[in-house]
């Protein structure tokens, strides 16, 4: 009988491996039941919880080349921001890369907009708010989620490039997070790259000046973290230079 070709886990799997530890079904069920008690919280909630944390994980391990795009919901169709966004998935799209998004508009519809026009795939990981957040017309692959902090976990791993356009707090919420998960090693070292350099520069001469500088908040190898460009053919062209270097996890 032909034996099945034994193949790498995942770069995903293997992030989540890193922190499993041993615990047997009996003790979860334990742990949960004494903490829906404490905190008044069902256990049902806290199933639920975990099932869309598994379910999120099994939705990403099927986008082996992604890049994850954030950035404003509120910029529309004529923005040039979001014609770069446009121009910059619609590449990328075509380089094989899975475009993935919050799956909303503004930013997130221009990205998934320029994968969808290439043909590529157009993936939207989206939030239920009570306001409901419709997802975009150019997402062709969709998951939704109950919880804000399951979502931002599942847009934390699901690619190995990440890019911020111009956003508010959202986009800023993201940012940190992932300069805060490469800064502690608790993701490998992924480019993070920010467009629009009138727009990051104010908040990354803060970073320099008052964090590191004036209070030695941060080290100086940490804004080494990201990368600034200025439009999307620089972002492109950024990133075929990294893939050249093999500095984009695989």
């Amino acid at each position: 009988m032909k034996q099945k070709k034994q193949t790498q886990p995942s770069l995903k799997l293997r992030r989540a491996k890193k922190n499993i530890f041993p615990v047997s079904k009996a003790q979860i069920e334990h742990l949960i039941k004494e903490y829906s008690k404490e905190h008044n919280v069902s256990s049902e909630e806290i199933y639920g919880i975990m099932s869309e944390f598994v379910g999120g994980f099994e939705f990403l391990r099927q986008y082996k080349k992604a890049v994850s795009i954030y950035g404003s919901s509120r910029l529309g169709f004529n923005s040039d921001i979001y014609k770069q966004a446009c121009i910059l998935s619609y590449h990328l799209a075509k380089d094989g890369f899975t475009v993935i998004t919050g799956g909303g508009p503004g930013i997130m519809e221009a990205a998934n907009k320029g994968a969808y026009e290439a043909g590529g795939r157009s993936v939207g990981i989206n939030i239920k708010l009570k306001h409901k957040q419709k997802i975009n017309n150019y997402v062709t692959e969709s998951r939704e989620f109950q919880h804000f902090y399951v979502r931002k976990t599942m847009l934390s791993f699901a690619s190995q490039i990440y890019i911020f356009f111009p956003g508010g707090f959202g986009t800023l919420d993201e940012l940190f997070e992932m300069i805060e998960l490469v800064q502690t090693e608790k993701l490998s070292r992924i480019p993070i790259i920010l467009v629009n350099k009138n727009y990051w520069r104010p908040l990354i001469k803060w970073i320099e000046e008052d964090l590191l500088q004036k209070n030695h908040a941060v080290d100086k190898k940490d804004l080494q973290i990201y990368h600034l460009v200025d439009n999307a053919h620089e972002a492109h062209q950024l990133i075929k230079k990294l893939i050249k270097e093999k500095k984009i996890p695989s």
